[in-house]
């Protein structure tokens, strides 16, 4: 392990003995450090976002958005200290309720498979630990720019064995293989796909390179979607955990059909907590018309 993985996971250890009330203080300081930052990639990024998801809403709404999406990414940062360095089992503690938990259940007991669509909202790893303490799973990964964290961040996730799957064929095809014998696969549905790998379908009105991954499986293996996230609730209290049912045509031969209707079900779960989606990420920089300029790589370069 290299000096900077070992340091960090060390730092996730002992952070992890403090409350999570003021593992969010920290977080809260280190958003707004990012909101300060008129030039941040992170505010930059967040305002681009926000500025094509809601464009009616007035440049004062808009910026108050943007303030509060970074504080929710700072504390996105500093909570792994809670969900990793204290173990899933402690982790898990800090759920209090679960919402649409019968759907799930429901799910399960049908034996046809099921495909549980996380998008970046809330706190993903809490969630992958529910899952995992609930059912065997797979959950899809893509592996990190550094490969050296690989290891370190299989470990914080593997507390409950879920089959950890890298994205690539081999991965995939062990994917479907478990749907089709009636287990249960974890996707992050809204990562935008390489070029020529995706689907352009609206995401809050707005076209957006979409993955078919996720579709194509619903479709071949016929294998029930949910989606899922795990709400971060007010002052540290802890966690609320959502299911909710995909839209029908998530299954549909129809690409352009199933992958707005997956664009839906996010959006559908993004509306529940608005501000704890991860804005930053450039979900649209891929733009459907030759030609087009990426809207967050316009932002930057106007900023400097």
């Amino acid at each position: 392990m290299r000096w900077y993985v070992a340091l960090t996971w060390t730092a996730l250890r002992v952070l992890g003995a403090l409350p999570l009330r003021a593992l969010y203080a920290l977080g809260t300081v280190l958003g707004l450090m990012l909101w300060w930052r008129e030039h941040a990639r992170e505010r930059v990024h967040t305002q681009v976002s926000l500025a094509l998801a809601c464009p009616k809403l007035t440049d004062a709404s808009r910026e108050r958005l943007t303030r509060l999406s970074l504080i929710e990414t700072g504390r996105a940062v500093t909570e792994l200290a809670a969900v990793w360095g204290r173990g899933a089992l402690h982790a898990l503690e800090l759920v209090r309720e679960v919402r649409g938990q019968e759907l799930f259940e429901a799910a399960l007991n049908a034996r046809r498979g099921l495909i549980i669509a996380a998008p970046h909202l809330g706190c993903w790893e809490i969630l992958n630990h529910w899952l995992a303490s609930r059912t065997p799973i797979a959950i899809l990964y893509s592996p990190p720019r550094d490969v050296a964290f690989e290891a370190m961040l299989r470990r914080a996730r593997g507390g409950l064995a879920p089959q950890q799957v890298r994205a690539d064929p081999a991965g995939v095809r062990s994917l479907y293989k478990r749907l089709s014998a009636g287990g249960v696969v974890g996707i992050l549905p809204d990562q935008q796909p390489k070029r020529g790998e995706g689907q352009f379908a609206p995401f809050f009105g707005v076209e957006a390179n979409t993955m078919v991954l996720l579709p194509r499986m619903a479709h071949r293996t016929g294998a029930a979607v949910l989606f899922a996230f795990a709400e971060r609730l007010r002052h540290g209290a802890g966690f609320r955990i959502h299911f909710q049912a995909a839209p029908k045509e998530i299954a549909s031969a129809d690409l352009r059909a199933a992958c707005t209707a997956l664009n839906r079900g996010v959006q559908e779960c993004v509306e529940i907590a608005f501000t704890q989606y991860q804005w930053a990420y450039k979900r649209w920089s891929e733009r459907p018309n030759p030609g087009e300029p990426d809207p967050y790589w316009m932002a930057r370069n106007r900023e400097r």
